[in-house]
């Protein structure tokens, strides 16, 4: 499979098959990542967040299927963020441009077009860092997307990852309409909390 790598340079990155994981029993829910670092598209900068989002993703059984890249800013991140999203039924992860530089705009790109919030996401991760409180993301959704912000570093963004991914197909199937959306523990099904959306 090859994933997308936009950085104006028309790079694709193959990555590796889907592993089995929490979320691999039956349809695999679907995954895209969002890289956004002016360094990153100038090449002065080796985007590693990215790939190892792509990679943690895929351990947990998420069928990633696009990873772009793209410059920093309100603009940039907010049309990305409409593309991806565009006829699109699963999770969309971006990494960097969430803290205090000038140009730290992931933020406020991201809330110009989420449909809702979803605070509870962005508390679990900052609350997973002892940096957390220098995380501005924000999370929600738009249409049957659920969109996360995680911090530009390897670490702050599969940190923050790892803090809301077992929630993640409980959100996922609640978008896509499932019957019977509730964890187990909580009465419901586990074919339908486990596996995801349905496509």
């Amino acid at each position: 499979m090859l994933v997308s790598n936009r950085t104006g340079r028309g790079v694709a990155t193959p990555v590796a098959e889907p592993a089995a994981g929490p979320y691999a029993r039956g349809v695999a829910p679907l995954a895209k990542v969002l890289t956004v670092s002016d360094s990153v598209v100038a090449g002065s900068r080796v985007d590693a967040a990215g790939p190892a989002l792509v990679a943690r993703l895929e351990s947990a059984g998420f069928e990633v299927i696009a990873h772009r890249v793209i410059v920093d800013g309100v603009e940039s991140v907010a049309s990305a963020l409409v593309e991806l999203a565009a006829n699109f039924a699963g999770l969309i992860v971006t990494t960097g441009g969430t803290g205090f530089a000038p140009r730290d705009l992931t933020p406020e790109g991201t809330l110009a077009v989420l449909d809702r919030e979803a605070p509870g996401l962005g508390e679990a991760m900052r609350a997973s860092s002892p940096l957390g409180a220098l995380s501005r993301s924000r999370c929600g959704t738009i249409g049957r997307c659920v969109v996360i912000n995680t911090p530009g570093s390897t670490t702050g963004a599969l940190e923050s990852v790892e803090a809301v991914l077992g929630v993640l197909a409980h959100a996922l199937a609640l978008l896509a309409g499932t019957n019977d959306a509730h964890p187990p523990e909580m009465g419901g099904s586990t074919a339908t909390s486990s596996a995801g959306p349905t496509r």
